[in-house]
């Protein structure tokens, strides 16, 4: 019988895959699923490696506070170990991270402190400044600093790299890896400078990351961009970074990013997420660039199940226009839940109200259309819920249709987009029709939405 004592005795020693479907060129792709770390991202790895270390010196003991920035999935990884070794923990997490992540940690026991996305290192909100400003700011608290903790390389030196080196035979080309803190470039450049040196180093790096211009033209950039994949890039260099050894790097876009890890689900099943993207796009990228076959490892450096909202929601990757759908020239292009694909969330006259309230919460919308079969006789919104049940609540039990509203304005699909601006002016949502049969509904955000798409 194999029975493990602690989840924290599953961390590493994850499995390797051949891709099969993925366009390779002359090459072959080996997948290391990260992703199959119990806190599902490579960043168990020095989670466990920089507080286990700390202990061993005798920097924290069981019972104190751990602080640290994170932009998620390290904060998952010291989490895990964390609540197994009886630690509070307290993370700093810019705002852009998925909800799927925050909920993770907070479910784990970490106290979640957000701040903001949109700022550099220096300015007093930067996630990894103010982070350390809490730990200092905290009686007995220990900052990790995975940015300058030596631990964090050693976890991939001593760990990641003889793993993958075993795994392959020592039969391989190249390996291709994002960088966040830099603790992997750092320890797979040190593993391989002994091991394997002819192994290539290939990094893959988001638009807006300094990162790419510094390895390929040996330029430090001051300044940075921004970008929607989350835990890797940067805009400065880490005190533990070696970039030494990495002999190109790829800038990979968001839009890029995020189709290359729905194509990896989609040809390969495994589910990654947003940074994996990335690393696959690049990895692709270097596969086909190459005249003779290679073997070439890429890291799925974590699951897909903390980004199911974002890079697999076609919803949101429509509106930040990274995917796209017929366009037919007029307001039809405006709705994000054409009724006609049974996308719209509607609700009928004879439900009760507690229906259109739990709908409105599961789907996040403010209105729901009243359908009749397929046709639309009224439409009901969070005001009007509210008026109707306040001071009486058991009317959550009536029907939509008592409280719904079923004098409608519509507007038909020709319409122009400037007629949208005075039914929102009025407060409501635009009820958009073809020839009277309901087509979709038409909100503030979705025109913004549009036009933003349409300036790009």
């Amino acid at each position: 019988m194999t029975v493990h004592q602690s989840v924290l005795e599953l961390i590493g020693n994850t499995p390797i895959v051949k891709a099969q479907h993925l366009d390779t060129g002359l090459c072959e792709l080996y997948l290391k699923l990260e992703c199959t770390n119990p806190g599902g991202s490579i960043k168990d790895r020095i989670g466990l490696k920089m507080i286990d270390a700390a202990e061993k010196a005798g920097k924290i003991k069981s019972g104190d506070t751990l602080v640290e920035g994170t932009a998620g999935n390290t904060g998952i990884g010291l989490a895990l170990v964390a609540q197994q070794k009886g630690y509070k923990l307290i993370l700093v997490v810019p705002d852009k991270m998925s909800r799927e992540k925050i909920f993770n940690l907070r479910a784990m026991g970490a106290e979640v402190i957000l701040t903001r996305s949109d700022v550099a290192k220096g300015h007093p909100d930067y996630y990894q400044d103010m982070a350390e400003r809490i730990a200092n700011e905290t009686p007995g608290a220990y900052f990790i600093n995975q940015f300058g903790n030596p631990d964090n390389p050693a976890a991939h030196e001593e760990g990641t790299g003889p793993e993958i080196w075993q795994q392959m035979d020592g039969e391989m080309d190249a390996i291709v890896f994002g960088c966040g803190s830099s603790g992997t470039v750092t320890g797979l450049s040190r593993f391989f400078a002994k091991h394997g040196p002819k192994v290539e180093l290939i990094l893959a790096d988001p638009v807006g990351s300094i990162l790419t211009q510094y390895i390929n033209e040996g330029v430090l950039s001051t300044k940075s961009g921004s970008w929607l994949v989350e835990g890797i890039g940067e805009d400065f260099l880490p005190s533990i970074s070696d970039f030494t050894r990495v002999k190109k790097a790829y800038a990979i876009s968001d839009k890029e990013s995020f189709l290359a890890g729905r194509e990896l689900l989609m040809k390969e099943g495994v589910l990654g997420g947003s940074s994996t993207g990335t690393l696959i796009a690049a990895a692709l990228k270097y596969c086909k660039e190459q005249t003779t076959p290679k073997k070439v490892v890429v890291f799925v450096c974590d699951t897909g199940n903390k980004y199911l909202s974002k890079m697999y929601n076609d919803y949101w990757m429509l509106d930040n226009g990274f995917i796209e759908r017929e366009t037919h020239g007029d307001l039809r292009d405006l709705i994000l839940r054409p009724y006609a694909q049974r996308d719209t969330v509607v609700v009928g006259p004879k439900d009760s109200l507690t229906v259109a309230y739990q709908r409105m919460k599961l789907y996040d919308v403010s209105q729901l259309p009243v359908m009749d079969g397929d046709k639309i006789v009224g439409i009901i919104d969070e005001s009007d819920l509210l008026m109707h049940v306040y001071g009486d609540e058991p009317k959550f039990l009536q029907p939509v249709s008592e409280a719904m509203v079923s004098k409608l304005h519509m507007l038909d699909i020709t319409a122009s987009i400037e007629s949208l601006l005075p039914v929102f002016d009025r407060g409501h949502v635009a009820i958009i029709v073809d020839d009277q049969k309901f087509m979709g509904l038409i909100t503030r955000i979705d025109l913004l939405n549009y036009l933003r798409r349409r300036s790009q």
